[in-house]
């Protein structure tokens, strides 16, 4: 394969590298965690200009073709909080992510590089792609604990306080905001979306600005009400209030791209 040479080509590469990574890390988690066996010799993560990733030992020449993912992830997958392991991971993918990219930048001018450093910065990284999908498995999994406030299910106390994550700090994740006059039949899930519709990736993001919208959550397969509070065009994430005045940070792309965004009819 030719390699990258203009600004929007090295761009396009980065791009499908993320996009494999997010996967290993998040959809594929499952198969990704059980490649990484310890007992195995030094492993990588390497996130393929396909769009698909692989774990593999790495390349034996030296000095190597590419900036080289970081060595011997296998090793301390079982040393660490399984949380804190991906996110050390999901770190180290980023920074070589960036390495890979201005090693073919590496002749750009300063305008080309900057450029291309705004494109990159446009999308959230590795890092918080997987801190917001671990703030959306951390919220309760039930309508009964929706309705009770999800304390115990968001790992808060009695007081509300949210207890420290292994990954990250999400500003918004769990947290409480006061919400008048809640429906409780909004607060629970329905198998169903209500009238409107499925948001499509070729849709501009602005239709989600101030939209009262329905999350699907696989694992419950239901739908959850939710208003959308504030909307980051940039980074293509959204600030989300639930009927049961929580709060969650959600990066859109992946959930567009897998229909599980439905836009409800304004009544």
């Amino acid at each position: 394969m030719e390699a990258p040479r203009t600004v929007d080509e090295v761009h396009a590469n980065f791009s499908r590298r993320r996009d494999g990574l997010v996967k290993a890390l998040t959809r594929d988690v499952e198969a990704f965690y059980a490649q990484c066996d310890p007992d195995k010799e030094n492993l990588c993560l390497y996130g393929n200009p396909d769009g698909t990733w692989d774990v593999q030992l790495p390349a034996e020449e030296v000095p190597p073709e590419l900036p080289e993912p970081a060595l011997g992830i296998n090793f301390a997958r079982d040393g660490m909080q399984r949380k804190d392991w991906l996110a050390l991971v999901a770190v180290h993918s980023d920074a070589w992510l960036m390495a890979v990219a201005f090693y073919y930048g590496a002749k750009f001018d300063a305008k080309k590089r900057d450029a291309l450093f705004a494109q990159i910065n446009a999308v959230p990284t590795v890092y918080e792609t997987l801190s917001a999908a671990h703030g959306r498995e951390e919220k309760p999994t039930s309508a009964g604990a929706r309705q009770n406030g999800g304390a115990q299910a968001n790992g808060r106390d009695a007081t509300g306080k949210g207890a420290k994550t292994a990954l990250a700090d999400v500003k918004g994740n769990s947290s409480k905001v006061k919400k008048h006059k809640v429906d409780p039949m909004d607060a629970q899930g329905f198998k169903k979306p209500s009238p409107g519709f499925i948001l499509d990736p070729d849709q501009a993001l602005t239709t989600l600005k101030n939209a009262q919208i329905e999350l699907f959550w696989p694992d419950d397969n239901l739908w959850y009400r939710a208003e959308v509070i504030s909307l980051n065009e940039r980074n293509r994430t959204a600030k989300v209030l639930y009927a049961t005045s929580d709060v969650e940070t959600l990066n859109l792309d992946e959930l567009i791209r897998e229909g599980h965004v439905n836009v409800r009819r304004e009544a």
